[in-house]
């Protein structure tokens, strides 16, 4: 009887065990599938190809001015204005090596007062409207040239950061120009949130971390997860990432895991507006899904497109 009542409970505790393991690993695939999906889940949808044959990049400096000015007004400026353009862009299989997240700063100067320029940077015009703008867009200095970036390398890089042999590059901020431009050859899909307007003091420290970065003592890593707690490397997310705190955590367990591509600018567009906000330096409401705008490779004009992550996207080639 005992060896029975013995067996009995052996086999409700296996049974007790299994089912606590399937729960956890049913959570744990629920939180991949999310990581996974949220760029994923949308199907391909209409594609508009009215501006064709426009550049990418005059693309979305034409997008940014079509949207920036009407909440500027016809009237005199009396203050100055500042907003963000966060950006994004991955390929099919969203692989980091091909993927991307960096951010356009705007500041829009008052009519009739004499503009006090942020140093290293050149005076624009838009129709009546003066303004100053630059990019965070962190990669190795020489991607231009060798685009060719190592993310993991080396069994169980991904999940033990010790066994990644990948080499700590020099870094260097590109232009928005620059960035789209490699979006471009990759034939990646592109997408743009905003622009949201922000106040003066989140502008301040985005300037703040532009110099940080031009300084060179900082160097690029993709994956830098022994390397930012110190400033030695950092990788494009946590370059972008954070208006009031330097190199935040973000993926999976704080691991940065499947934070690339879109899925990390929408990571970082969620901590501004956890943080951010609620220190008022964020002052439009953001929605990662509603407020995003995609942009995809065509090879002709009204003919397939390869990858289309978006409910709706705006052609390109060129």
């Amino acid at each position: 009887v005992c060896s029975r009542e013995f067996g009995l409970r052996n086999v409700k505790l296996r049974l007790s065990m299994k089912a606590v393991a399937d729960n956890f690993t049913n959570v744990y695939f629920r939180i991949f599938l999310l990581l996974l999906g949220f760029p994923l889940v949308a199907q391909a949808g209409d594609v508009d190809f009215s501006n064709y044959d426009v550049p990418l990049y005059t693309q979305i400096v034409d997008t940014i001015k079509a949207k920036i000015a009407p909440r500027l007004g016809e009237g005199t400026l009396t203050r100055e204005r500042y907003f963000i353009i966060p950006f994004a862009y991955q390929d099919r299989e969203n692989h980091p090596e091909f993927s991307h997240s960096f951010i356009t700063v705007i500041r829009v100067f008052a009519d009739n007062k004499q503009p006090n320029l942020t140093r290293g940077l050149a005076m624009r015009k838009y129709k009546n409207r003066e303004f100053e703008a630059f990019t965070i867009s962190w990669l190795p200095r020489d991607f231009l040239t060798n685009p060719h970036l190592c993310v993991f390398d080396g069994p169980g890089a991904r999940l033990f950061p010790k066994q990644n042999k990948c080499p700590i590059s020099p870094g260097r901020n590109f232009t928005l120009a620059e960035t789209i431009k490699l979006a471009v050859d990759a034939k990646n899909a592109v997408a743009m949130w905003g622009p949201y307007e922000i106040r003066k003091e989140a502008f301040n420290r985005a300037v703040a971390r532009k110099r940080l970065l031009d300084q060179g003592k900082i160097k690029y890593r993709a994956d830098d997860r022994l390397y930012r707690q110190d400033k030695v490397a950092i990788s494009c997310f946590h370059a972008m990432a954070g208006l009031d705190e330097l190199f935040p955590n973000g993926g999976l367990f704080g691991t940065g895991f499947m934070m690339w591509g879109f899925n990390g600018t929408a990571r970082v567009l969620i901590e501004y507006t956890e943080k951010a906000s609620n220190k008022g330096l964020l002052l439009d409401p953001v929605d990662v899904k509603k407020d995003r705008s995609v942009s995809v490779y065509a090879p002709t004009a009204g003919g397939p497109v390869p990858y289309d992550p978006a409910k709706s996207a705006a052609a390109y080639h060129r």
